[in-house]
């Protein structure tokens, strides 16, 4: 007896409608019948489901599920039938996107006809919109870059989902609405992207309720073609492709698009598997890289898995981790205003959040990579150290396959794009120095230099989140040099852009010049002084050395020389109070952080002299209160300062670090928590120091 895909999705809806849910999730047999005609999904097969019905049980997706599957339905339903503006592509459109996800997976699972009637009612709102996206090119052709893309792979994947629980009608009309609406407008964003002189001018829809205008729109097409904007409708349009292949004239177009441009984009990683946007930017790219992956290999046996080093890249995620003890503050907190975005990053999942960052790294891709490379590593990174927040996750996730813990050498990380990232272990407790060298790139901040340390759980230097996007608001601010640990001469940053083409790229460079570990320590040496010479042609070095013995003692050795004109230097310490919890205050000889979990003691030495004061940024209260420690150099030309930062957990004491500058060498010694301290930085000429330890 054969079983078509409508009796199959029937059939499993009605049974799984029927039984209880531990039942279904604890192993029902869903595979077709001896002989059927094997249905080949997007994402998955038939018989691949009581598998998914099982990890959506684990432990490790309790609290993902349990929100999907408890989801306030009377409350979605009442805004898709009477609230959704279909004008509002930023806000409305992206919430119904995710009813439809949600609800079409829960429907998947375990056959709740809620789901289904939610998920159907949102399939018709997307439908609805005349647009599917808020931009325009000659002001009448809409192109897609979120919208667009997203309401296309969501509504292809409902397909696969719901089956034939869809009428052929609907069936149909979601097929043609993806043919007209969707992949055309990926294909003009693609397009445009790989032929930027022939665009006729993008803008955004004036019909479009967006509160925030970009002013200059002339260089987007070059701008976003390196950005996580590119890799959306990539996914979008490859996977409309495979969707409608045999089945609509341009499908084969729409593939060879999506595939050369996939090829393009996989530049953007490192040789490593690095990647220069952010993590969360990453996460969001690398995620899409590998659905179009998947579902061109599943549908069409045309293997481009291999396109970027994925298994390196799930290291890079993981490097990219920063765990540390607490709880997340204030978790039912709403956005109030869409440029500036929401953090809601459970300490457990904190990250190394330079620029925008501002998400955790999430399971999904770390469970594709794994099982499709049959990589323990990422394996173990989607089991241990990765927040599972999608549906993804389910599918591809493998409780039982054997998993390892990372290599040795990615505990001191220097990245291909000059990330540096070194660290003891990774578990909350470790300690974790990030240092932000390297070029430019989209949501990028001004931050060359900057330095972010935790230890005994907490972070100690901090890089602020929820920076805005519009440069028209205040936060935007939090996006400078000042806001940053990081280095400022006569009270200003390094080069920056000024918001009117958006959270584009700058031209701040700084490079790394020195990398070595060796048993417990890390030390690097980054030089910016590209990035400072770009707004004061006095500058002649910036240089920042970093030693870090593990888990708990960093020094910070900065290097400043002026060509002709005296100047002062500020070294600055952000301190983490997203919370409220965060305090520093200027002391005899230094200064002290202190965080509920753990404090930090630093003691300064200067080439001049120097001030060291307590205070905050200058932002509205209504912002937020952002703790800050300056250290601040007398006017000279030559300048170096030394910082010599011990963490303890809360309430223990700390060592003694004496500090001394004698013949050119600088040395830090003592002890701290048992570890004996004995450093000398050496200044060089044409160089960075010699460190010695």
């Amino acid at each position: 007896m054969k079983q078509s895909r409508r009796s199959f999705v029937q059939t499993a809806s009605l049974a799984a409608a029927a039984l209880p849910l531990a039942r279904l999730l604890g192993g029902w047999d869903a595979a077709p019948a001896a002989g059927a005609v094997r249905h080949r999904g997007l994402l998955f097969d038939p018989e691949d489901l009581p598998r998914i019905r099982a990890n959506a049980a684990l432990p490790r997706f309790a609290k993902c599920w349990a929100a999907m599957v408890s989801a306030d339905l009377a409350d979605d339903t009442d805004f898709l039938e009477h609230h959704v503006r279909l004008n509002d592509h930023a806000v409305d459109m992206m919430r119904v996107r995710q009813i439809l996800e949600r609800s079409a997976f829960v429907f998947l699972v375990n056959g709740d006809p809620r789901h289904l009637a939610v998920a159907r009612l949102a399939i018709r709102k997307l439908l609805d919109y005349p647009k599917w996206d808020l931009f325009l090119e000659g002001g009448r052709k809409t192109f897609g870059l979120q919208r667009a893309p997203e309401a296309t792979i969501a509504l292809a994947f409902a397909l696969d989902w719901l089956g034939d629980n869809l009428t052929p009608a609907e069936r149909a009309e979601i097929e043609r609405q993806i043919a007209t609406k969707g992949a055309p407008a990926c294909y003009t964003t693609l397009y445009g992207m790989k032929y930027p002189d022939r665009v006729k001018g993008w803008s955004l829809d004036p019909d479009d309720d967006y509160p925030y205008r970009i002013t200059n729109f002339g260089r987007w097409p070059l701008i976003l073609n390196s950005t996580n904007l590119k890799v959306i409708p990539i996914a979008a349009l490859g996977i409309a492709g495979c969707l409608m292949a045999g089945k609509h004239p341009q499908a084969a177009s729409w593939l060879d698009m999506a595939r050369s441009s996939a090829l393009a984009f996989s530049t953007m990683y490192g040789g490593d598997g690095s990647y220069g946007e952010g993590v969360s930017y990453w996460t969001y790219t690398t995620l899409h890289m590998a659905l179009f992956a998947e579902v061109l290999w599943r549908t069409q046996g045309i293997d481009d898995r291999r396109l970027v080093n994925y298994p390196g890249t799930a290291r890079y995620g993981l490097a990219m981790t920063m765990p540390r003890l607490g709880e997340i503050r204030n978790p039912n907190e709403k956005q109030e205003n869409m440029g500036i975005p929401l953090s809601l990053i459970p300490p457990r999942y904190d990250i190394v959040n330079f620029g925008d960052a501002n998400g955790t790294v999430e399971t999904s891709f770390a469970a594709w990579a794994g099982r499709t490379f049959n990589d323990p590593v990422a394996r173990w990174a989607a089991r241990e150290m990765t927040e599972a927040k999608y549906s993804y996750g389910m599918i591809w996730y493998e409780p039982d396959a054997p998993v390892a813990e990372p290599e040795p050498a990615l505990l001191d990380d220097r990245m291909v794009n000059d990330l540096v990232v070194s660290r003891d272990g990774w578990t909350p407790g470790g300690g974790v120095v990030a240092l932000r060298s390297g070029g430019p790139g989209n949501h990028e901040h001004a931050d060359r230099n900057s330095v972010i340390f935790k230890a005994h759980g907490e972070r100690l230097f901090n890089d602020p989140f929820r920076a805005a996007y519009p440069f028209t608001l205040e936060r935007w601010k939090l996006r400078l040099t000042e806001s940053h640990t990081a280095v400022l001469i006569n009270g200003k940053g390094h080069i920056y852009n000024d918001g009117h083409e958006g959270t584009n790229a700058s031209a701040a460079f700084s490079h790394v010049t020195a990398f070595r570990t060796g048993p417990g320590w890390m030390t690097v040496t980054s030089d910016a002084t590209d990035a400072y010479q770009l707004v004061n042609d006095d500058v002649v070095l910036v240089e920042r050395t970093l030693v870090f013995i593990k888990p708990d003692i960093l020094l910070v050795f900065d290097r400043v020389e002026m060509r002709s004109t005296p100047s002062t230097v500020q070294a600055r310490f952000q301190v983490y109070n997203d919370d409220g919890l965060g305090s520093c205050a200027a002391e005899a000889g230094g200064f002290r952080i202190a965080r509920p979990f753990a404090t930090l003691q630093a003691g300064v030495l200067s080439a001049g002299g120097h001030t060291v004061g307590a205070g905050r940024l200058e932002l509205s209260p209504k912002e937020g209160l952002f703790p800050v420690v300056e250290v601040a150099t007398h006017p000279a030309r030559s300048h170096a300062i030394l910082t010599a930062c011990t963490a303890s957990p809360a309430g223990e004491a700390h060592g003694a670090v004496a500090l001394s500058a004698r013949d050119g060498i600088w040395r830090a010694r003592g002890f701290h928590r048992g570890i004996a301290i004995d450093v000398t930085i050496t200044p060089a000429a044409g160089g960075p120091p010699a460190v010695a330890l």
